[in-house]
């Protein structure tokens, strides 16, 4: 995107003032989506964004400056902003010497969906659309949802590396309402990967389709749900954004750093049951958090937090690295050009438990709940207190499921259920691809877990 002795003046000049660290991140991205509405097309957007910030760091200060302007003289521009910004005192000079190096990993993308004409993302919401409806009388509105995006990154540093990244991400989405006599019920179903429209080779959108209508079918019979604590099975998949949110935030060094963690200073200690092997890994090929390196230009890695329930590392981004005296793992990540790296999580997953069945875990429980899809939530990182919402779940009564519940919500706090987990499960999904809000920005992420059973979990239900 930008030629090798470009980005070395740029890098000089940003080192002038007296900053110790200068980075220039360029990015160039690409992104479309469809949307229909009971088979009416609502929306079909395109759109590109190109850019470059550089950052200058200084002890502890960090300047940082963006533009749009890509030319070297915008480039020099936003250098001598975050120099300004950064500087420490005195004028040196600086020789920065690039060394391209070639990514592990790159992404392989069979069909690119920019090649993919806007009608044939049409017909398959269409077919998505009358396979909801297909037979099932109830399934009065349908939502579908297709997008795609690639970002193509380049990033330039005064310790002399320079390393590019391509990464193409595409998504498909349903929600089905159902009306019956006790009101109105919605079923979803979401997928995506790190790949390209070869996303639909690997799944059938008329399936998934066919698993939301019924999932907002079968919740008009739904009853009341519990209220107490009691055990929760989550299912495979379904519960990974509670490990996500409630802990794996908690695992990230610059909350660390700053005191707001739970789980400040207690590496090498016991935080969790010990069956839990917790891991953050963007080397996972096809998933939706997965890319060759990071956007400050570390390789993806494969980082275990959590080791049979002894706390091992916490996640890392350069700079707090750098200070900390140790390597990044991979964890520096933005929303765009636009935004400063911070440590952020990629794949995140609950390692299954071999020998272990779904089956096993419900069939020891007399009176519990089995929640197949968590909802929207809140967590408090400096106390690991939650709250989430059940959209999907169903009544335990001795060791079976039986009754669809109402939306509930489960109360907790995430370390505590860490060390509660009384049995984990042979099998194993990454769940719906998902995208972490943290200070303002969004990026994708994955979560993970296999079937699960927590020995106390609150219930907020209705049911007395």
């Amino acid at each position: 995107m930008i030629e090798e002795q470009v980005l070395a003046r740029v890098l000089g000049a940003a080192l002038r003032g007296g900053g110790e660290f200068a980075e220039v991140f360029a990015e160039d991205r690409r992104s479309s989506s469809a949307r229909l509405e009971d088979a009416k097309v609502e929306e079909l957007t395109s759109g590109r964004q190109r850019g470059a910030g550089v950052r200058v760091v200084a002890g502890r200060t960090t300047g940082y400056a963006h533009t749009a302007d890509v030319s070297e003289a915008g480039l020099l521009a936003a250098a001598e902003v975050a120099s300004a910004a950064a500087r420490g005192g005195g004028v040196a000079t600086r020789v920065v010497d690039l060394d391209r190096r070639r990514p592990v990993g790159a992404q392989a993308v069979g069909v690119p969906p920019e090649e993919v004409p806007k009608a044939r993302r049409v017909e398959l919401l269409l077919a998505a659309d009358e396979a909801a409806r297909r037979g099932r009388s109830p399934i009065n509105q349908v939502s579908t949802s297709t997008a795609d995006g690639r970002r193509r990154t380049l990033i330039a540093n005064s310790d002399g590396l320079l390393v590019e990244d391509d990464v193409t991400r595409t998504r498909f989405g349903i929600q089905c309402v159902a009306r019956g006599d006790t009101g109105l019920q919605t079923g979803h179903r979401s997928v995506g990967a790190s790949m390209g429209f070869e996303l639909f080779d690997r799944w059938d959108v008329e399936q998934l389709a066919a698993e939301a209508a019924e999932s907002a079918i079968t919740k008009l019979a739904a009853r009341p749900a519990p209220s107490g604590v009691m055990p929760v099975v989550l299912a495979a998949g379904g519960g990974g954004v509670l490990f996500h949110e409630a802990c794996g935030h908690g695992l990230e060094a610059d909350l660390v750093e700053k005191d707001t963690s739970v789980f400040r200073g207690r590496v090498g200690t016991k935080v969790a049951s010990s069956l839990v092997t917790l891991i953050d890994d963007a080397t996972v090929t096809g998933e939706w958090g997965t890319f060759a390196v990071d956007d400050e230009g570390a390789p993806a890695q494969r980082t275990v937090l959590i080791e049979d329930g002894v706390l091992s590392d916490y996640m890392w981004d350069l700079v707090r690295a750098r200070r900390a005296g140790r390597p990044s793992t991979g964890n520096g990540r933005r929303e765009t050009y636009q935004h400063l790296p911070m440590v952020r999580m990629t794949n995140t997953f609950l390692a299954p438990n071999p020998g272990t069945t779904l089956e096993d875990l419900i069939g020891e429980v007399d009176h519990g709940v089995f929640c197949a899809t968590l909802g929207g939530g809140q967590v408090n990182t400096a106390t690991g207190d939650f709250v989430f919402g059940m959209t999907e779940a169903y009544l335990i009564e001795g060791g079976r499921i039986t009754a669809p519940l109402r939306a509930a919500n489960l109360i907790g706090n995430g370390p505590q259920a860490l060390l509660d987990i009384e049995g984990l499960a042979d099998d194993f999904d990454m769940g719906w691809p998902g995208t972490c809000g943290k200070d303002g920005q969004g990026v994708p992420v994955g979560m993970g877990i296999p079937s699960l059973r927590i020995g106390g979990l609150t219930v907020g239900g209705t049911a007395r």
